[in-house]
């Protein structure tokens, strides 16, 4: 097995880094990499000695100070006190996953030899990725439109020996982290703090952990629904390839195509039925699920194309002999696939509490509540409303931040797109979702206690595996332990890449 993914031109795929992630890799840089930051390199530095006008960021002050032209001297000092006067983050501290793809995600963007950094430089953030040193970031500070600035800062930080980074859960400072490795801290030449902190990794981290767990639980989705439709005794016909060949979108199209596939076998579902149709989040899963599945795909395509370009400013470019100040900084397409991402997930727990709501009810021969002794015991009349509670706090979390621009650095970043506001609140709607069918899932194989024909094999093998962790309720007992399992159940699955994307 490949312990090393090697960093080159060839396009990373999401398939990439869920492989990275889950195989723990490390990273290293291709020759052809290393020689386009040296190339890149070696002629910013020429272009400093013969080039006397002023190049934004290079030899000038940033934002609504590019006019303030800086003498080659102080070009050192003005990139360190880029990175300490932006290190301005605040809130919660990220979580160390989306940290590590961050250092990951920057490494990426550097090593294309567009941003003017010194090797020695990447190879640091690579070191600090390998033996898992994540510097301390936070979840607010970014407008996300000159880069994520703030958080950025924070992660460059430790690169001079500032900052705090967490090493095998240990939290030390900057300086420490120096001591600790026998390292020098790295002094910034011309541009390298503006090419670490213009990009867009923070947005870019929390869009590729958001949607790797996203098409987690697009495809839990699936397979939960289909345990609660065979609790329910619903319906197969819903499910027949040929109304959905009528109305071709994908997703619709790939989710009746799962459904039918994990009920193959099952004697629930071929038994017959007294009721002649089943409730719209039974019914309907195809056309809901699917329109989410369709939504993974666009943010996808979007993303994929984020993490494999240069996104600091201004890019250089040494065939063409240029350097050029632009905007690729800007996070609108990352704000609006956020947003979108966040409501198409929210959706999958929309439909999944009313699942759950059906279940409870007392319908189709189920016991109230889904539990023997009802009024005694209360069964699982709780939980739906802990599911209703969060999707409806989702909801709120769904309002779109891309809508949203406020103007700063006194008017010369007058539009911002709140891409990073936008992947917090994702990452809040996403980590919810996950509650809500695990609660359903606790619901349907409750449910499917009570029936007395066999699902497929394929859900009892599923449901048996749940089992494991959380045992059926006879009798009242403490459910918030069960709803924690049951989140750690679904977060602690392995599922095949192919079943995935």
């Amino acid at each position: 097995m490949d312990t090393t993914h090697i960093i080159n031109s060839q396009p990373v795929g999401l398939e990439d880094i869920h492989s990275i992630v889950l195989l723990d890799k490390k990273l290293s840089l291709s020759e052809e990499s290393k020689e386009k930051i040296l190339k890149c390199r070696a002629y910013l530095d020429e272009k400093m000695k013969t080039h006397s006008d002023p190049i934004y960021g290079i030899n000038t002050g940033f934002g609504s100070l590019c006019n303030v032209k800086i003498s080659g001297d102080n070009l050192q000092q003005l990139q360190e006190n880029l990175v300490m006067s932006h290190a301005c983050g605040t809130g919660d501290e990220v979580p160390q996953e989306v940290v590590k793809l961050m250092l990951l995600l920057k490494i990426q963007s550097l090593s294309y030899g567009h941003s003017g950094v010194q090797l020695a430089t990447v190879e640091r953030l690579i070191e600090f990725y390998n033996n898992d040193i994540l510097p301390v970031v936070y979840t607010q500070g970014s407008l996300g439109a000159s880069g994520d600035l703030a958080p950025l800062a924070h992660l460059s930080l430790p690169l001079i020996g500032l900052g705090e980074v967490y090493v095998a859960g240990e939290r030390i400072s900057g300086e420490n982290l120096l001591e600790k490795f026998g390292w020098e801290k790295i002094n910034l030449q011309s541009k390298e703090g503006l090419a670490l902190l213009n990009g867009t990794q923070f947005m870019s981290a929390y869009g590729v952990h958001n949607l790797l767990k996203a098409y987690k639980l697009s495809y839990l989705a699936d397979i939960i629904g289909s345990v609660s439709l065979e609790a329910f005794d619903g319906r197969i016909e819903p499910f027949n390839e040929l109304i959905h060949l009528v109305r071709p979108h994908n997703g619709q199209l790939a989710t009746a195509k799962r459904i039918k596939e994990v009920l193959e076998g099952s004697e629930l579902i071929e038994q017959p039925k007294e009721h002649v149709q089943d409730p719209y989040s039974f019914r309907c899963m195809p056309q809901v699920h699917g329109a989410t599945k369709d939504t993974l795909e666009f943010v996808k395509k979007t993303f994929i194309t984020e993490i494999n370009s240069v996104t600091d400013n201004p890019n250089v470019f040494v065939d063409e002999d240029i350097i050029i100040s632009g905007g690729n900084f800007h996070g609108q397409p990352l704000a609006l696939a956020l947003d979108y991402l966040a409501i198409a997930i929210a959706e999958l727990g929309n439909i999944s509490e009313r699942r759950t709501y059906q279940l409870v009810s007392g319908l189709r021969g189920l016991p109230d509540f889904l539990v023997s002794n009802p009024g005694l015991n209360s069964g699982f009349m709780i939980p739906q409303y802990t599911a209703a509670s969060i999707v409806s706090a989702n909801k709120q979390f769904c309002t779109p931040s891309s809508v949203d621009s406020i103007v700063s650095s006194n008017g010369q970043e007058d539009h911002v797109s709140m891409g990073a506001n936008a992947a917090v609140k994702a990452k809040k709607v996403i980590d919810n979702v996950c509650s809500v069918l695990a609660i359903e899932l606790m619901n349907a194989s409750q449910g499917l206690s009570f029936r007395e024909h066999s699902t497929s094999e394929f859900l009892a093998s599923f449901v048996g595996m749940f089992r494991q962790d959380v045992p059926l309720v006879n009798d009242d007992r403490v459910l918030h332990n069960d709803i924690k399992k049951a989140e750690g159940f679904i977060n602690n699955l392995t599922i095949e890449v192919e079943e995935l994307f």
